[in-house]
């Protein structure tokens, strides 16, 4: 089967972190954020991935190649405009088959695919869109559907505190089975949206929604990037990345020597810690970190080559690749970009 993956956004709520990398290979614990996706696709049968690109394609090219041995073949779609989701699945309408799966680039999940396209093919429908259960709707638009699972309507995001008890609590978890015939409702060369332009017309003519429980979540700002690198390491999503008992994964090469270290926490190739240094609960090392004697790492994600002097504190926060943080500098509830430089308060 073949899969068309929107990953033309700039990821703008990750600032400055996607200043310099698109979002798809921004590193999430061990690899790029999309190579979780392709994984996840390739358990399902996916044998070619399309990436419809937008913002700096020849990294996500560089970064990505035609894919891994084994794994599905990647190609590049690039825009060139901005086209809304639709559009950017009507650009790429050459290239698709008759069915195949559309998917939003922003969200790590382990839905069941395989089921999504299953009742696609049962109710012969145009489009079969995956719903997720969420514990507050208020965030998100609802989904309601009939007993076959037919969808009756879209309702906008509820106010808080108060949602229609006859509105369920199932979203839009951007991922669908399409038939490329539908594309004969998108204009081509234009900016349109597939879930505000295209699916409401398609009510009562062939549109279909699944509920799938799983785990699901949109990595798009600071707090859900964190969130979802505990949610891996502490395996409530199925992933490859696997740590120890102890909840503690160091990579051959990596050397926390007398760091005092509390799991979950990740150091990749490279990554030293001094003794004295105190790494965790909840930290990702990237390759080559540096954390110095009595500096604590909690919470917090530090990409490739990060230095943390001596009595640093590094909590809730996330550096970019290169950062500094100098020795008795405190850091929370932060977001530094590529080569930041953080002194000591006065």
């Amino acid at each position: 089967m073949q899969a068309l993956v929107l990953v033309g956004g700039k990821g703008t709520r990750l600032r400055p972190l996607t200043e310099t990398v698109p979002k798809p290979v921004l590193r999430l614990v061990d690899r790029p954020f999309i190579a979780y996706m392709i994984e996840w696709l390739a358990g399902h049968g996916v044998e070619e991935v399309l990436l419809a690109c937008g913002f700096l394609p020849d990294a996500l090219r560089e970064v990505l190649g035609d894919g891994e041995p084994g794994g599905p073949r990647l190609r590049y779609l690039t825009e060139p405009e901005p086209r809304g989701t639709a559009g950017a699945i009507k650009f790429a309408e050459a290239e698709l088959e008759d069915r195949f799966l559309a998917l939003n680039g922003d969200t790590l999940t382990d839905l069941d695919l395989t089921a999504l396209v299953h009742a696609h093919e049962a109710h012969d429908a145009r489009a079969t869109l995956a719903l997720h259960p969420v514990e507050d709707p208020s965030a998100y638009g609802l989904v309601r559907t009939g007993p076959e699972g037919e969808v009756l309507e879209f309702l906008e995001k509820p106010e808080s505190g108060a949602p229609d008890p006859g509105a369920g609590n199932e979203i839009n978890a951007g991922a669908y089975v399409l038939e490329r015939s539908l594309l004969e409702m998108v204009p081509p060369d234009r900016a349109v949206s597939i879930e505000r332009d295209v699916f409401p017309r398609l009510v009562g003519q062939g549109l279909y929604g699944l509920r799938l429980e799983g785990y699901w979540m949109d990595i798009g700002t600071p707090d859900r990037y964190l969130q979802a690198s505990w949610d891996i390491l502490e395996g409530r999503v199925e992933t490859r990345v696997a740590v120890g008992p102890d909840g503690v994964r160091v990579d051959p090469g990596a050397d926390l020597g007398g760091a005092r270290v509390e799991g979950p926490v990740f150091a990749d190739d490279g990554a030293r810690a001094e003794t004295g240094a105190r790494i965790g609960p909840g930290a990702v090392l990237g390759r080559d970190c540096r954390v110095s004697a009595g500096a604590e790492i909690r919470r917090s994600v530090l990409l490739d080559g990060c230095d943390v002097g001596a009595d640093a504190t590094v909590e809730d926060s996330i550096l970019g690749p290169g950062a500094a943080v100098e020795a008795g500098a405190k850091v929370r509830g932060a977001v530094e970009g590529e080569a930041a430089r953080v002194p000591p308060s006065e």
